[in-house]
């Protein structure tokens, strides 16, 4: 016979179990859907100020953040194939610091909401302009690195549009946090609860239902390895904007400066090689590598660079390994670098087509017409003359944090900045105008 109390208590249990997965989404996307109309109707002063009290709660709450990385961290282990992305996992007070000045470069940016940058009239003296507008619902699913929690946020927020964030299980503890504290800041300054949403389960059959909610989300951006863009051309039911591996180049050509080219390679190689504008590839012009190569190798050695090299590259540099196939088109993510010697520019290029990911490309040269057919004919989101692949992010192109680097062709190309993550919609002034 049931009693009050086990009746009670049955009803407790019942509460306390989490929601089927579905139910768990949809209440998700729902909240998020319903805050898009206030959100891209607020304005740029109360957008502004949510993104300085975004930034301030950032620094003062670093010692909770730092607390829940390090469980992250400790969860996530130590074993060496896994040290890149356990350094796309770690925070420390100078990348909260980062994560945090990021968002208040967003805050200084123009609002992109709004803007008509022209307006014409036809015959009949009607109007016709186009203005842009928010995308609506974002959703954002990514691996390791917590400041793309931040920096996602900062740059829907500003642009008028909602995020539904979606993290790796490795780094639940960090997002965790980060979301909850930019969530209570941008709401205390006026922003809509479910304008920050983010997903805090890890179940794997989250995903799947999540890239089906196209009732609800506009459009999905994605940020990892081979297997998240997998299952995301798989399953998803909304519109892609990919962000898919950076395998990057650096051609030295004949032209080349020598100091310049060292320095450049030691950047794009060494400077961060876990993140995707690293370099993977060097391609060197026959002409000058036996000149430039061993100098070069020294610097490579003295950053801990393990070569693998073409039967030329071994020739000149001792030290390096001898490069499979399979090494030239890898994404290391690591300090290892893949070396080849070309005959020529033709060959470079022949060579960044079969092997690049369509990311970030540079040349080094002092030749303007080599580095100008460099820039036409190289096929990636951003191409580079004489700059090292590192600086291929939104912060360094003036954008303010990014939303990710884009390596699809429709719509966004490159850094996804505030303009990247508005469309526009046509507006008509008329007095009176008929169709005839």
């Amino acid at each position: 016979m049931e009693t009050l109390g086990s009746a009670v208590s049955d009803q407790k249990k019942e509460e306390s179990k989490p929601l089927p997965i579905s139910e768990y989404v949809l209440e998700l996307v729902s909240k998020a859907q319903r805050a898009t109309r206030r959100l891209a109707s607020l304005s740029t002063s109360t957008k502004n100020q949510a993104l300085l009290a975004m930034a301030e709660a950032l620094q003062a709450k670093s010692d909770e953040l730092l607390a829940a990385n390090e469980r992250d961290l400790k969860a996530f282990g130590t074993a060496p194939e896994k040290k890149a992305m356990a350094d796309r996992l770690r925070l420390t007070e100078k990348r909260i610091g980062e994560m945090a000045a990021g968002i208040r470069e967003v805050e200084k940016l123009p609002d992109p909401v709004g803007m008509m940058p022209t307006m014409w009239t036809r015959p009949n003296g009607m109007q016709v302009g186009r203005v842009r507008v928010p995308i609506g619902v974002i959703g954002i699913i990514y691996e390791s690195r917590p400041n793309v929690t931040a920096d996602s946020a900062a740059l829907c927020l500003k642009s008028g549009n909602v995020c539904v964030l979606r993290g790796g299980s490795e780094a639940i503890h960090s997002n965790t946090v980060i979301a909850g504290i930019l969530s209570e800041a941008s709401e205390q300054a006026g922003v809509p609860s479910g304008a920050i949403t983010f997903v805090d389960r890890v179940d794997r059959e989250v995903v799947p239902v999540l890239l089906k909610q196209d009732r609800f989300i506009d459009v999905i951006i994605p940020r990892g390895g081979e297997s998240l863009m997998k299952l995301i051309a798989e399953h998803s039911t909304i519109p892609v904007v990919k962000h898919d591996a950076g395998v990057c180049h650096v051609y030295i050509d004949a032209a080349a400066d020598p100091a310049m080219a060292e320095a450049i390679c030691v950047n794009a190689k060494a400077q961060r090689p876990s993140t995707c504008n690293a370099m993977e590839t060097l391609l060197v012009h026959q002409s000058i590598a036996r000149t430039l190569l061993p100098k070069l190798a020294t610097s490579l050695k003295a950053a801990n660079v393990e070569i693998r090299g073409c039967p030329k590259t071994c020739q000149l540099i001792s030290e390096a390994k001898p490069a499979s196939e399979q090494d030239y088109g890898k994404e290391f993510l690591d300090l290892i670098l893949a070396v080849k010697i070309v005959k020529n520019m033709d060959e470079a290029m022949e060579h960044i087509a079969q092997y690049g990911s369509r990311h970030t490309e540079a040349i080094v040269t002092m030749d303007y017409g080599r580095a100008m057919r460099f820039l036409k004919e190289v096929d990636a989101g951003a191409v580079l003359v004489n700059a090292s692949t590192r600086l291929n992010d939104g912060y360094q192109f003036g954008l303010g944090a990014e939303i990710g680097i884009s390596t699809s062709r429709i719509h966004a190309r490159g850094p996804m900045g505030l303009e990247e993550l508005t469309c526009s919609k046509f507006i008509v002034l008329g007095s009176g105008q008929l169709r005839e």
